[in-house]
């Protein structure tokens, strides 16, 4: 998985480039924190299953 991704962020109101802050693996499978570079908001996801950004 690579280091950046473009996604959108609410506090911003756009797409922007998140950095890969953090990563593990729990049971569910790789457990990945993103961070927003302009604004620091972050999300979780957990392979395809989990992404609290939708929440």
């Amino acid at each position: 998985m690579s280091l950046e991704t473009e996604h959108y962020c609410p506090d911003c109101e756009s797409d922007v480039t998140f950095y890969r802050a953090a990563s593990t693996h729990v049971h569910l499978g790789e457990k990945v924190k993103w961070h927003c570079t302009e604004c620091d908001y972050g999300f979780v996801k957990i392979d395809a299953n989990v992404d609290t950004s939708e929440a």
